[in-house]
């Protein structure tokens, strides 16, 4: 299991220097169509279909995806002023390193 505070600097790094996408619906289109780097999903969302799908449907695409235990610390790593369920990293801009580690498992 990779470190919260880990996961949740590479959402923030992605945010300033790449692009990401905030919330359950725009995460799972990223997956949808390819373009997510890195999916990050709040594990106390209600209800938990919400989020789901998510770690499903990243195994299918081989996209890295991690739970975080609060979707306040997801909301505020993603730069928003409330909770989010689930980010999307779209592009890694300087996160690239941090995803590829995360991805790795290290």
């Amino acid at each position: 299991m990779a470190d919260e505070a880990k996961i949740l600097e590479a959402v923030e790094i992605a945010r300033t220097s790449g692009k990401i996408s905030k919330g359950a619906n725009e995460a799972t289109k990223a997956i949808e169509k390819g373009t997510a780097k890195l999916v990050v999903y709040a594990e106390d969302v209600t209800p938990k279909e919400i989020v789901m799908h998510l770690p499903l449907l990243c195994k299918e695409k081989n996209i890295p995806c991690f739970g975080i235990s609060k979707k306040d610390d997801l909301g505020a790593a993603a730069g928003l002023a409330v909770s989010t369920a689930a980010v999307a990293v779209v592009r890694e801009g300087d996160a690239k390193s941090a995803i590829e580690s995360l991805a790795k498992g290290d």
